[in-house]
C-alpha cells in the first residue's frame, strides 16, 4: 500500500487531525498481535471516512470486513443520534478482540457486529443505508457492490476500498501476468466506472478509495 510517496503521506498524516486514545490502542495492538496489520484503516484514512460520515450524518451504515473494528468506529462518528451501523466479517478468531474494542466504545450502542458470510447476511438486512463501506475479499466485490446497491437510497454513497491495489491496477504491461486479485479489481473499477445508475470518484488515498454515489 507504500506506493505514494514517504513524505507525502508523512506530511498528510501530520496535517490530519489525532486518532482518540481507543483508536490509537487499536492501531497499537492490531500490529502487536494480529496478523495482517496493514489491513487496519489507519490514521488517514479513518479521519477521511470519519469526516465522510460526519458530512452525510447518516442514519444507517453497512460496513462489509470489519477486522479488528478501526474503520467501523470512525464510521460510527458521524451517525445521526439514533442511527446504527452494521458491520459484518467472517472472522470468528477476532471476534472477542474487536468486541472487546466496540464495547469499550461510547459508540458500542449503535454498532452491530456480525460474524458471518457476507454474501448470506446481506440479502436479509431490511434497512435502507445511506452509506456503504466494501473493505473485505476482493474477488468479491463485484458481489457485494451488487447485493447492497438496492438496499442503498438515493444520493447514498458505497466507498470500496483498495481498488489502487498498492498500484497494480495502474502497473499493466502487455507481457506482464496478472494475478487473480489485480483482474478482479480491474474488472470492479471499470463496472464501476461505467455504471449509470452512480457517479464515481477514485481517490487515491491509502490504497484508493473508490466513491459511488447511487443516483
Amino acid at each position: 500500500m507504500d506506493f505514494l510517496p514517504k513524505k507525502i503521506n508523512e506530511y498528510s498524516e501530520n496535517h490530519t487531525s489525532s486518532e482518540d486514545d481507543l483508536l490509537i490502542r487499536i492501531n497499537r495492538e492490531t500490529h502487536a498481535k494480529v496478523l495482517n496489520s496493514r489491513m487496519l484503516s489507519g490514521h488517514l484514512q479513518g479521519r477521511i471516512l470519519a469526516m465522510f460520515s460526519q458530512m452525510m450524518r447518516p442514519k444507517r451504515i453497512l460496513e462489509i470486513g470489519t477486522y479488528t473494528g478501526y474503520s467501523a468506529l470512525c464510521l460510527a462518528e458521524g451517525l445521526a443520534e439514533n442511527g446504527k451501523i452494521i458491520t459484518i466479517d467472517v472472522n470468528e478468531e477476532l471476534e472477542s478482540f474487536t468486541r472487546g474494542f466496540f464495547d469499550e466504545s461510547k459508540y458500542s450502542h449503535k454498532i452491530d457486529f456480525r460474524i458471518g458470510d457476507a454474501g448470506q447476511i446481506i440479502p436479509t438486512l431490511t434497512d435502507t443505508f445511506d452509506l456503504v463501506f466494501i473493505d473485505a475479499d476482493k474477488m468479491n466485490y463485484q458481489k457485494y457492490y451488487d447485493l447492497v446497491f438496492e438496499k442503498v437510497r438515493v444520493g447514498g454513497y458505497i466507498i470500496s476500498d483498495n481498488v489502487l491495489w498498492s498500484g497494480k491496477v495502474a502497473d499493466i504491461e502487455e507481457d506482464k501476468k496478472i494475478d487473480k486479485d489485480t483482474q478482479n479489481l480491474l474488472n470492479f473499477n471499470k463496472m464501476c466506472h461505467s455504471d449509470l445508475r452512480t457517479e464515481n470518484v477514485l481517490m487515491p488515498i491509502r490504497d484508493g478509495l473508490m466513491i459511488s454515489r447511487v443516483l
